[in-house]
C-alpha cells in the first residue's frame, strides 16, 4: 500500500430503502459501521462518500450508487479523483460460497460470479484487496429460492446477528 495515499474502502450494495438488510448489500452494511455512527455522508462520482481515519491513515469509505452490476464505474471515478492506486482499493462484498457471518480475504483473483466485483475488475483491474462475507447459498438452507432472489433477500434475525459479528469483526 502507498503510506502517502488515503485508502479507498468500497462496501458493494444497491441503493434505495427497499434494498436495506438485503444479503446483497452486506458490504453496505460494512462500510456504513466502519465509517460510523457520526460520519457525514455526501453524494459525489456515483457513491455516497465520508471521509474518516483508522488507525491514523485517511480513509473514503464508499458506497456506490450505481446499482451492483455498474459499482467499476464509481470506484473508477472515485480512484481518478482522489488519485488513488489500486493497492489502497479495499472492496467488502457478499459471498454465497461462504455460510452465513464467515468472512474470508484476498488480495486479487477472479469475480466468482459476483457482478459487482466483475465491474470493479474490467473498470480498473483485479489487484485489490477483497473482504468477502458469507451470505450463505439457498441450497444451504434446503431453500427453493433461486439464487437471484435469495441475495435480494433479508436475513433472518439469527442470520443478522452473525453478520453484525463478523462485521463487527473486519480489521483494516
Amino acid at each position: 500500500m502507498q503510506e502517502n495515499k488515503p485508502l479507498l474502502i468500497v462496501g458493494l450494495g444497491n441503493p434505495g430503502a427497499q434494498y436495506n438488510l438485503t444479503r446483497h448489500n452486506v458490504g453496505f452494511m460494512a462500510v456504513t459501521y466502519l465509517a460510523g455512527a457520526d460520519a457525514t455522508w455526501r453524494d459525489e462520482h456515483n457513491a455516497k462518500t465520508a471521509r474518516g481515519e483508522i488507525d491514523g491513515r485517511k480513509v473514503i469509505f464508499a458506497l456506490p450508487q450505481t446499482f451492483m452490476n455498474d459499482s467499476g464505474r464509481a470506484v473508477s471515478a472515485l480512484m481518478t479523483f482522489y488519485k488513488i492506486p489500486l493497492e489502497n482499493l479495499i472492496v467488502i462484498h457478499d459471498d454465497m460460497d461462504l455460510r452465513v457471518g464467515d468472512k474470508r480475504e484476498k488480495v486479487g483473483g477472479g469475480s466468482a460470479g459476483h457482478n459487482g466485483i466483475r465491474s470493479i475488475d474490467s473498470a480498473v483491474g483485479v489487484d485489490y484487496r477483497r473482504i468477502r462475507i458469507g451470505i450463505g447459498h439457498p441450497r444451504d438452507f434446503n431453500s427453493p429460492i433461486e439464487p437471484v432472489d435469495w441475495v435480494l433477500g433479508k436475513f433472518d434475525d439469527e442470520q443478522l446477528k452473525a453478520i453484525k459479528s463478523i462485521i463487527e469483526s473486519i480489521a483494516i
